[in-house]
């Protein structure tokens, strides 16, 4: 699994995305609530560019009559036709066991993380790092 540098801590704050081309991938790399994730940048349904979509919540399950909403930033949904995702799993809302996104392993690792080995580099922040 080939390790690619997109970004540091800073750039892409909690609440942000950042749109990446990784190996030939288009990929979406979301910051929700300080933790990263990483989709494919396209709705399996046509193509769109779903990491582009808004990002939001949902309502939850409840009683009769009762209208709760949560998971705000949690969902991205598709710009062109509405279909909602979970940003962390890459599950469908609507069918979460037949349509999903994929999903790529992002870690946070501390220091300047260098594409090519050179010279030690000391630094104050960290690296946001997908694994593709």
């Amino acid at each position: 699994m080939a390790r690619h540098v997109v970004g540091k801590v800073a750039e892409i704050p909690a609440g942000t995305r950042r749109m990446v081309v990784v190996e030939g991938r288009p990929i979406g790399v979301f910051n929700v609530n300080g933790t990263y994730y990483a989709l494919k940048n396209s709705c399996p349904h046509q193509g769109a560019p779903l990491c582009l979509g808004t990002v939001t919540g949902m309502t939850l399950p409840s009683a009769p009559g009762e209208y709760n909403y949560g998971r705000e930033g949690e969902i991205v949904r598709c710009p062109w036709h509405g279909w909602e995702f979970d940003i962390a799993t890459g599950k469908s809302i609507f069918d979460p066991h037949k349509c999903l996104v994929k999903t790529y392993d992002v870690t946070v690792e501390a220091g300047e993380v260098p594409e090519v080995e050179t010279y030690p580099v000391f630094v104050e922040s960290g690296s946001v790092v997908v694994h593709v």
